[in-house]
């Protein structure tokens, strides 16, 4: 593949939402925050120590303010458990790519030296941290011990009680001053790409090959890629930027639950691409780990494409692609509508199809339909198979129309949206498929009565 011409841009942060962490020992009540900032039982509370042993994630806002903010296990400076030396190894990961962190100490059982310990760490980050005081019940005679939380050098504690709900609004109304604000600079005809999967698919090395540069580090092992690089490249007329995943090498540590740490960094790529490629290992094929970061592309309303990497490693017969498009089907059968490209970054074959494949999936993602020629289509497909009917109601189906696009989304209008059951929904989508294309893309169709 020829040489493209690019631009290499930093971009500061994974997400085009600032993140949160909350950071603390074990057991001062992290996990409860969590749940009452998100609003939902995300997290286990347990009251022992080590209970959260890996990061959760929730996208949240408050006064209209979009954040992640990410529960950590409990930081044990210097614990020699295996337990808590992961734990510490996926706060550490957390630490790395947070804009903001939530320093969580309990103020009933007062400052310790593990608290100590703690911030000593949180200094080194040099991130802006807010200095959580939790566990208090009553704001108006504070504790000995919230004065000397001070000691720790990030000035007055924000008092709270997390299980309680007590102090929260005014601990986010500090969050949300504290956010850097995140912006795109990108044209509206640039297309984001990006690039999905779990770790050691050959991601970096697609990128590399797309590029013909060597840009970002490849290495056999998993995690090497650790910040997320924003790649602005022009090729035949067209813009696009490439989103490179990250890892989680730091240090010349590879940190534990690489494949768990691949899913926020994924998600957060998700979030600001268009099109995302779904790399898979053809010798190991689809996996649940590859499901789940699907999922996420899927849930976005993201167009997919699906790129089996490897493929040169495969021993094959004349059935061999025909088996194994079934096999992904199968997997993926939320993605039905994504391409399917079997690739090898190594020799280079079908590579260059990639673009070529990005280009007619982005022309689908801004397809609009004119509203006579979709009528007519919809009443084609009415007369082919009418809607049902619910205790003695018929579904009437008035019109159809298109609101929107990227992705492409659809408003029916009919006199009992209750009616509308989802096979019918899903007979409509098809139709639509079926007559306007919509290759790799997702499609949308809402349901409104008239």
């Amino acid at each position: 593949m020829e040489k493209v011409l690019y631009k290499r841009l930093i971009w500061e942060g994974d997400s085009v939402y600032p993140m949160v962490g909350i950071i603390g020992r074990p057991n001062v009540g992290k996990s409860t925050l969590f749940n009452k900032i998100v609003g939902q039982r995300i997290s286990i509370v347990e009251d022992k120590p080590g209970v959260t042993r890996d990061r959760i994630y929730s996208k949240t806002e408050w006064l209209g303010k979009n954040f992640i903010l990410i529960d950590t296990g409990g930081l044990e400076p210097k614990s020699d458990d295996e337990i808590f030396t992961k734990m510490r190894l996926q706060v550490e990961a957390a630490i790395d790519m947070v804009d903001l962190i939530l320093f969580v100490v309990d103020a009933k059982e007062g400052l310790i030296s593990n608290d100590e310990e703690v911030a000593d760490i949180l200094r080194r980050s040099r991130k802006k941290v807010l200095l959580v005081c939790n566990k208090i019940d009553n704001f108006k005679e504070m504790p000995a011990s919230y004065y000397d939380f001070m000691k720790l050098g990030f000035g007055e504690p924000i008092p709270i009680s997390a299980a309680n709900g007590l102090g929260i609004g005014d601990l986010l109304d500090d969050v949300i001053k504290n956010l850097p604000e995140k912006k795109e600079d990108y044209s509206d005809d640039t297309i984001k790409i990006a690039v999905i999967g779990k770790p050691n698919v050959g991601k970096s090395s697609l990128v590399n090959k797309i590029l013909g540069e060597e840009r970002v580090i490849v290495s056999d092992i998993p995690g090497t890629t650790r910040d997320a690089i924003d790649t602005f490249f022009e090729k035949d007329g067209t813009n696009f930027v490439i989103i490179d995943t990250a890892g989680m090498r730091k240090k010349g540590k590879i940190y534990e639950s690489i494949e768990r740490y691949s899913v926020i960094r994924a998600l957060s790529a998700i979030e600001r691409a268009d099109i995302c490629l779904l790399v898979i290992d053809a010798k190991k094929g689809p996996t649940e780990q590859d499901t789940k970061i699907a999922g996420y592309a899927y849930e976005n309303n993201k167009a997919v494409i699906i790129i089996v990497n490897k493929w040169d490693l495969i021993e094959k017969d004349t059935n061999t692609i025909n088996e194994y498009t079934r096999i992904i089907r199968e997997k993926f059968a939320f993605l039905n509508f994504a391409p399917i490209l079997f690739i090898s970054v190594k020799t280079g074959q079908r590579v260059n199809r990639i673009l070529e494949e990005i280009k007619k999936v982005w022309e689908q993602f801004n397809k609009r339909i004119s509203t006579g020629i979709l009528n007519n289509t919809v009443n084609e497909a009415i007369l082919v198979n009418p809607p049902p009917a619910k205790k003695g109601k018929l579904l009437k189906i008035y019109y159809m129309t298109q609101v929107s696009i990227k992705p492409p989304t659809f408003a029916v209008f009919v006199n009992e949206p209750e009616l509308m059951h989802f096979s019918y929904k899903r007979f409509l989508e098809n139709s639509i498929r079926q007559n306007f294309g919509f290759s790799g893309v997702p499609i949308n169709i809402l349901i409104r009565k008239r």
